[in-house]
């Protein structure tokens, strides 16, 4: 399932550069661009938490 996550990751941060490339060519609005960023950026953090949640051995804790 990482290698899933890894996957997806690399997909949102392609998106990310697709955003920045339609706002630069003048097919996004700057307020669009800025809330679609926000959004992709959302799931990134998401996905960054699931994945290490999911190469943590099981029954591992996490230190504070």
């Amino acid at each position: 399932m990482a290698r899933f996550v890894q996957i997806a990751m690399g997909s949102g941060s392609e998106l990310s550069c697709h955003l920045l490339l339609a706002r630069d060519l003048g097919l996004l609005e700057t307020a669009e661009y800025l809330a679609l960023q926000e959004s992709t950026s959302e799931v990134l953090r998401m996905l960054s938490a699931l994945s290490e949640k999911v190469k943590r051995p099981a029954g591992a804790t996490r230190l504070s």
